[in-house]
């Protein structure tokens, strides 16, 4: 079936089913394969690397349809995640979440359903998507707030230079529009087709960065148009965030696909260009109510101790969420990106900072419209938190875990708030060095960031993270071999580092 060709008549669950997806049951799921015409029932779950799985599964009739839905079907976990699981006992059983069905996009007779893992206890398996349900779930319990997220998947699409009209400028294209934006198109496919699917999107736009005319060594890249995108998902509890990004990002390279296209997650593709991040904004809930703000519009204590979990975790947090050496090419000054452990108000070069949240003394629709009398919706402001370090090569049901566990220590420790106070700023850090000197830096490389990792595993070892699994991550940091790396390019000349920058930054385009 050619991209895209139902994908402005894409059937939606909650409509057919007449019901919210919490509320559906195996009856429902059950009910609409038989009436519908389902022949192919799609399991799909992420990896160690983040991608997104599948076992293509028949439905020959109504018996076996509800076994599955009802058990799910054994795979292999030593494959799904090496070196995890030793191959004499590496069975796992991937079972349906039904609240996470959805029609897929290209096929009519086609339902997919995201899945999760449990051993041969039928307990949830000790893989990284129940790592983060388990702290997610603890949180909860242990001090009655719900940590809720949302992600901004920045990306590049690599296009083929068909028209030498319309050429974009380099950190110039932010929020550009057509015939400017090439990849326009594939974009509004995307945000289509993920919005369908996941119900959870915010919006989607063209980013900064823009490159004529790429140069590599990878045949895939060189000499292609790339333009960025991002994609925000909308606000969620932290573990549903966790089901939803490999599956955006399943949908993102999908489209892009159909499209003749590439869609690439890493950090970094060119030197001076903007690189791509995978920015969180995280925000607490307690019965159902966000609870971020406090008397005077100020942020409440539970917001304050958010902040001065994240900030006291922030080294080995970015283990699990800068993989790969060219995270740290990305990391570096007047980049918008963070290298220093602060936080501040709407400040793009902090670590983590406030941004705005809809609180105007004026109505904003009145400040345009002077007319306007109808009533102002009320539920315009949900103040968050934006956590800035991460880009897409995280292993992201950890980040998002590791991230949970730091938030929950913030909540419960006495001295979160006099963290949080202290390491507040103001202005552009880069721009004030006697102010960016007194702070902490984030690692920068791998292999730092996998020293502060071994440093402060026991946190994480008692939040519920399998030794194992964390001796996966440091040896995976390890492996990019990139300590000293600055220096190393630093020396040599300006024509030959470059070339070596763009093998680290180009060498893992789909591996994540």
């Amino acid at each position: 079936m050619k991209a895209g060709k139902h994908a402005d008549d894409i059937r939606t669950l909650v409509r057919h089913l007449d019901k919210p997806p919490e509320a559906w049951r195996r009856k429902d799921l059950l009910r609409y394969c038989l009436v519908n015409g389902i022949r192919v029932l799609n399991l799909r779950y992420p990896s160690f690397d983040g991608k997104l799985r599948e076992l293509r599964l028949p439905v020959n009739d109504k018996r076996y349809l509800e076994r599955v839905l009802a058990a799910g079907e054994r795979v292999d976990g030593s494959s799904l995640f090496p070196g995890l699981f030793d191959a004499g006992s590496s069975d796992l059983y991937a079972v349906p979440v039904y609240r996470w069905a959805f029609l897929n996009p290209w096929a009519r007779d086609e339902l997919d359903v995201v899945c999760r893992f449990a051993d041969r206890d039928g307990e949830p398996a000790a893989v990284p998507e129940g790592v983060l349900s388990a702290a997610a779930a603890g949180l909860r319990e242990r001090t009655g707030a719900e940590l809720q997220a949302l992600a901004e998947l920045e990306f590049y699409l690599l296009l083929e230079r068909e028209d030498d009209r319309f050429s974009g400028k380099t950190q110039r294209s932010y929020h550009q529009s057509a015939p400017y934006v090439h990849g326009h198109e594939i974009a509004g496919k995307i945000l289509r087709h993920v919005a369908a699917v996941t119900g959870r999107v915010k919006y989607c736009h063209a980013e900064v960065g823009y490159i004529d005319k790429l140069e590599s060594e990878d045949p895939e890249l060189d000499g292609r148009r790339v333009e960025q995108f991002e994609l925000e998902l909308e606000l969620m509890p932290i573990d549903e965030l966790g089901t939803w990004l490999p599956v955006a990002r399943w949908l993102i390279r999908e489209v892009a696909a159909r499209h003749g296209a590439s869609a690439t997650f890493v950090p970094k593709l060119d030197e001076g260009m903007a690189g791509s991040g995978m920015h969180l904004h995280l925000a607490l809930a307690r019965d159902g109510e966000n609870v971020m703000l406090g008397e005077g519009g100020e942020l409440s204590a539970d917001a304050m101790r958010l902040v001065g979990g994240l900030l006291g975790r922030a080294g080995p947090l970015t283990a699990f969420g800068n993989t790969v050496a060219a995270s740290y090419l990305r990391l570096v000054p007047d980049q918008e990106a963070p290298t220093r452990i602060c936080w501040g108000r709407r400040n793009r070069s902090s670590l983590v900072r406030v941004p705005l949240d809809f609180r105007t003394p004026r109505r904003l629709d009145q400040a345009m419209n002077p007319d306007e009398d109808g009533p102002y919706p009320g539920d315009l402001a949900r103040p968050t938190i934006e956590y800035r370090s991460p880009d897409g090569t995280a292993f992201a049901h950890l980040l998002l875990a590791a991230v949970t566990l730091a938030v929950e220590e913030g909540l419960t420790s006495p001295d979160s708030l006099d963290l949080a106070r202290r390491l507040e700023v103001e202005g552009n850090v880069f721009k004030r060095p006697e102010v960016k000197d007194a702070l902490e830096r984030l690692p920068s490389t791998a292999v730092a960031a996998a020293r502060r990792l071994a440093d402060e595993r026991s946190f994480f070892e008692a939040g519920g993270f399998p030794p194992r699994l964390v001796e996966l991550v440091i040896e995976k940091l390890e492996a990019e071999a990139d300590e000293g790396l600055d220096a190393r390019l630093r020396a040599l000349p300006a024509a030959e580092r470059l070339v070596e920058s763009r093998r680290l930054m180009h060498k893992d385009l789909h591996k994540h």
